[in-house]
């Protein structure tokens, strides 16, 4: 199997990428690789303090700027800053399985987060970005579902891993949407995404209050199955800047996915339903009132 590590990637002097969640996991591991080959890293994170410290452990040119994908406000105000070009977007920020929870503008935590956070980043930076926009989504999209009647979990009872998954599923459902529309307005720019497979990251943190042998299990199959967070991201990497097809889905090739070298992967027939796809479009533009601003004679060029 063909191998791919940072040390392939171009360098990328003069770039600029931005990283959602860059301040722990795969999202640090990847803004470290990109910042070491030559790129001006955005951390766009939550938490400025916890994004200043992890770009003080990277080497080369980074920024912190505060963004918090639960709140459509903070993701507008961020938008409205960044007004020089972006070459490559990695919507990477994501929760996992937290208790019910809801976003500042009313969406279940998850799918507000995940989905309509990221949504909403890309559409409104999409005028200036030149390159790419690479969507993490997970394995987990495998079992998800898009309950249209209730994407907020206000009528049944609420599921947090279900939740989880119509999240993920979401964020493949929007890449291959969104790579539909920008060829059709005539954009170089390329959409892509990646899972990690299973990396051991700090994203199950929450869970670290349940019962001791439950902790104890959900550990011993981390530390058994997992890689580590510089390996997990590695399929972002590969979706950022190989020769990815746009509506690419690049994950580890080894068991299951769950960890080895990055190459495109398969996804689940609902992820690869293009009516979906473009229904999710649609109730996304009426949730966060954000839409697709480019047009055959407005795309962006090299």
């Amino acid at each position: 199997m063909a191998t791919f590590s940072p040390a392939q990637i171009s360098a990328m002097t003069g770039r600029t990428v931005v990283v959602t969640g860059a301040n722990s996991g795969i999202g640090r591991a990847a803004a470290r690789a990109l910042a070491a080959k030559g790129a001006c890293v955005v951390l766009a994170v939550r938490d400025p303090a916890k994004g200043h410290a992890a770009a003080a452990t990277m080497t080369g040119d980074t920024v912190v700027r505060r963004l918090d994908l639960a709140g459509l406000s903070s993701v507008r105000a961020f938008a409205e800053e960044f007004t020089e070009p972006i070459d490559v977007l990695i919507n990477n920020a994501g929760l996992m399985i937290p208790p019910l929870g809801r976003t500042a503008d009313g969406f279940e935590l998850q799918f507000g987060t995940n989905h309509l956070g990221h949504f909403a980043l890309t559409n409104l930076l999409l005028p200036r970005i030149r390159r790419r926009v690479v969507t993490v989504s997970s394995n987990g999209h495998r079992t998800g579902t898009i309950d249209f009647d209730d994407l907020n979990w206000e009528r049944r009872p609420y599921r947090a891993f279900a939740a989880y998954a119509q999240s993920k599923l979401a964020n493949l459902l929007f890449t291959a949407e969104l790579q539909r529309r920008l060829t059709e307005a005539g954009s170089p720019v390329r959409a892509t995404a990646a899972h990690p497979g299973m990396a051991a990251t700090g994203l199950l943190g929450h869970l670290d209050g349940e019962h001791p042998r439950l902790h104890r299990l959900r550990t011993a199959i981390i530390s058994r199955f997992s890689q580590s967070e510089d390996d997990g991201a590695l399929p972002t990497l590969y979706a950022a800047v190989a020769d990815v097809p746009g509506g690419g889905y690049a994950g580890p090739g080894g068991f299951l996915q769950g960890r080895g070298a990055p190459k495109l992967v398969g996804r689940s027939r609902a992820a690869r339903d293009d009516a979906l796809a473009r229904r999710l479009w649609t109730a996304s533009e009426q949730l966060t009132g954000i839409t697709f601003p480019l047009t055959a004679t407005k795309a962006t060029k090299r």
